[in-house]
């Protein structure tokens, strides 16, 4: 059936209407369980482990479980993936996620969560988004794109066994897998405790698998198609940055997997939101100053290109596959987080009646 869909519609376009399909699970499932990396790590900054961290605990377990539980079948190899065939940069990694652990504080949320928020009428969001996505442009092709290769260029490490973390633990992927489904366990049963909806939890289980389907598809339609494709799964930063240049710069926009992802997304997210009447227009405000929405979403744009992706990107489709450089990126992502959210929102002293 694949073979007669590419004959038929050509590569990308199959590739598209995978990212569609790919985009709607993850939208639809982030939209409903509230999936936020930014929301897990103030809850761990404030000292709680609550139902937004369980989420997130559940989607990247699901996610893990779901790749490395097919890598240890035998349907899927990730071993030709940009994450793990090419020259990475761990100072990147470690500067570039610092900074979008900070940017996602700053604008409250992450480049997924934007682009999931602007699908419900948050046009914080959709405004935020388009600086990010701007940012990043600028990053990777742009003015900006000295220092990045400058700082991406500080400490490399080799592609191959070298970039992967599992070769380095000694790991399998079955063993990995396994502790996989034993963090998603964990991360259930928290939910529970933090009486979080079971549909939450299984739209958190949703996320997971939308990043292991995005994997398997266009590993699938790399190893049916004559053409040389580079397999990949859910990431947003690239693909905004690649959509909104070619919709302003080209009278067509070439076909791929991010083509489709994005777009996918965003009717996904909207459709869970109309069903669950969540849908509003939400705007600046007093409590909501623009300058600090703009200023995040600048860290997250150039955070993401040197770190290698966003949270997503990096932190799960990247760990999904154990990327030396994503855990790195993840973690740096986490710690600048945490970090600027305890600055950020120090409790202000109160006077104390007399």
């Amino acid at each position: 059936m694949l073979e007669t869909l590419i004959d038929t519609y050509g590569d990308g376009a199959v590739l598209a209407m995978a990212g569609v399909l790919v985009g709607v699970i993850f939208g639809a499932a982030a939209q409903h369980s509230r999936f936020c990396l930014r929301a897990a790590t103030i809850e761990v900054a404030e000292r709680g482990l609550g139902p937004r961290l369980s989420i997130w605990i559940i989607a990247f377990s699901a996610g893990v479980l779901a790749v490395q539980g097919a890598i240890a079948m035998g349907v899927l190899d990730v071993s030709q993936s940009r994450q793990l065939a090419a020259t990475g940069s761990l100072s990147g990694a470690i500067i570039g996620g610092l900074m979008f652990g900070a940017g996602m504080i700053l604008a409250r949320g992450c480049a997924s969560r934007l682009l999931v928020l602007s699908a419900t009428g948050n046009l914080r969001a959709l405004v935020t988004g388009l600086v990010l996505t701007i940012v990043a442009q600028s990053s990777l092709r742009g003015v900006l794109s000295p220092a990045r290769e400058g700082l991406a260029t500080l400490w490399t490490v080799p592609g191959g066994a070298a970039r992967d973390l599992l070769a380095h633990l000694g790991l399998t992927s079955a063993a990995a897998a396994t502790l996989a489904a034993a963090a998603l366990a964990g991360g259930v049963a928290l939910a529970v405790l933090r009486h979080v909806r079971s549909s939450h939890v299984l739209a958190g289980i949703g996320v997971g698998l939308a990043v292991g389907l995005g994997w398997l598809a266009t590993y699938a339609i790399a190893q049916t198609s004559f053409e040389v494709i580079p397999i990949s799964s859910v990431t947003f930063t690239g693909p905004s940055t690649d959509t909104l240049m070619g919709l302003v710069n080209s009278t067509s926009l070439p076909l791929g997997f991010g083509v489709g992802l994005v777009p996918g997304v965003l009717a996904g997210a909207a459709a869970t939101a109309l069903v669950t009447r969540e849908w509003k227009i939400e705007r600046f405000g007093p409590d909501t100053p623009m300058e600090r929405y703009l200023a995040g979403a600048a860290l997250m744009g150039f955070g993401s290109m040197l770190a290698g992706g966003c949270a997503v990107g990096a932190g799960m489709s990247g760990g999904a596959i154990f990327a030396l450089t994503a855990w790195v990126a993840v973690t740096a992502m986490w710690v600048g987080a945490m970090a600027t959210h305890l600055l950020v929102a120090r409790p202000t002293r109160r006077a104390v009646p007399g």
